[in-house]
């Protein structure tokens, strides 16, 4: 599972990667927490607010920072 953190590096990112990644130890997933800091890349992902969170490419959340617990809920569905 490849889990995308979309955003430049702002602290609402920096945040929303924090909880991806807590959320994938307490889960013991395999996932791969990754940044997408390219705008090209996030936009054409249909992602015009940031910070937005993908997993296996298919935007799940945008424009807000998630709590490990939603992050979590996310995994689950796609686990």
């Amino acid at each position: 599972m490849k889990i995308q953190i979309l955003g430049t590096g702002c602290p609402k990112c920096k945040a929303l990667e924090a909880s991806a990644l807590e959320a994938v130890k307490k889960s013991g997933s395999d996932a791969q927490v990754i940044k997408v800091t390219d705008l090209d890349e996030i936009m054409n992902m249909g992602v015009m607010m940031t910070p937005a969170l993908a997993i296996d490419g298919e935007v799940k959340s945008a424009g807000k920072v998630l709590t490990p617990d939603q992050v979590a809920e996310y995994i689950k569905a796609v686990m």
